[in-house]
């Protein structure tokens, strides 16, 4: 089988970004792994949520295990980085912070992995994190790194196409008053997604939307019943979750893959994608 990496930030962003294509590669018959490089220490959460005494980061854990087994992951790593909460908060200073940590160190690490699994293929963000967090642009640059150090064949950058998701929420707009739905506004939030003319694949995961969503209840602390994830009407969470986004260096113009596994055997452990 060909062997599917995909590296995140914090517990509950492998659903959001990259559930479709994780399940998609575990029913196609290949191997899955998720590897979170903090465990989620910032998150928010609700009064009372927690157990007397429970840290955060051990709920968080708990729940990507749940969520990984969702989506067919066979292991789940953490690399043991803190969350180093949004950009310019005092957490980004923290020595233990992912944003602190020395990309060469942690690329080394991730590495590692890389090599152990024989990964054939890896998914990181994009260069700015998809949103500008610190630490999901911290993932591009060590998984990229990463992905060097270890000869990893494919690599693709998850994002958002954001013309697609600005012209969803204009039509959206419109019915803003009957649904009672508080959109978001992107046009004050400009490092959020990416150009629709940089993506170079879109994976179509609309047979997948159903154990999707149930991967984000998955992380209850962190995606409430009454969040805008799974509030949404089934026709607009599929307008917006139903293509996962990617970025493939060396690839395009325009949308040139649908699927990040296309032509990896399912029954040989070693990719002839690999040079």
């Amino acid at each position: 089988m060909a062997t599917l990496v995909t590296f995140h930030a914090h517990p509950d962003d492998e659903c959001i970004t990259c559930g479709g294509v994780m399940r998609m590669a575990a029913d196609q018959g290949h191997r899955v792994v998720l590897v979170v490089a903090t465990r989620g220490e910032h998150g928010e959460v609700p009064e009372g949520f927690l157990d007397p005494g429970e840290p955060l980061w051990r709920r968080r854990v708990a729940e990507t295990h749940a969520a990984g087994r969702l989506l067919g992951a066979a292991r789940v790593e953490f690399l043991g980085y803190t969350d180093s909460g949004m950009m310019g908060t005092p957490s980004n200073d923290e020595p233990s912070a992912f944003w602190q940590a020395d990309v060469e160190r942690a690329a080394r690490e991730l590495a590692c992995l890389l090599d152990e699994e024989n990964a054939d293929v890896l998914t990181v963000y994009d260069e700015h994190g998809g949103y500008g967090h610190p630490d999901h642009i911290q993932v591009h640059r060590v998984g990229l790194r990463a992905a060097e150090l270890a000869g990893t064949p494919r690599v693709y950058q998850a994002t958002q196409n954001r013309d697609h998701m600005m012209r969803g929420l204009a039509e959206l707009a419109d019915s803003q008053e009957a649904t009672g739905m508080d959109l978001p506004d992107l046009e004050q939030a400009p490092e959020f997604g990416s150009p629709e003319a940089v993506l170079t694949a879109a994976v179509d995961v609309t047979p997948y939307l159903d154990v999707k969503r149930a991967a984000m209840r998955a992380h209850a602390s962190q995606i409430a019943e009454e969040s805008f994830f799974l509030t949404m009407p089934d026709e607009a969470f599929a307008y917006a979750f139903g293509t996962e986004w990617f970025i493939r260096a060396g690839h395009g113009p325009g949308i040139t893959e649908r699927d990040l596994m296309a032509g990896l055997p399912v029954t040989a452990a070693t990719s002839d994608d690999r040079g």
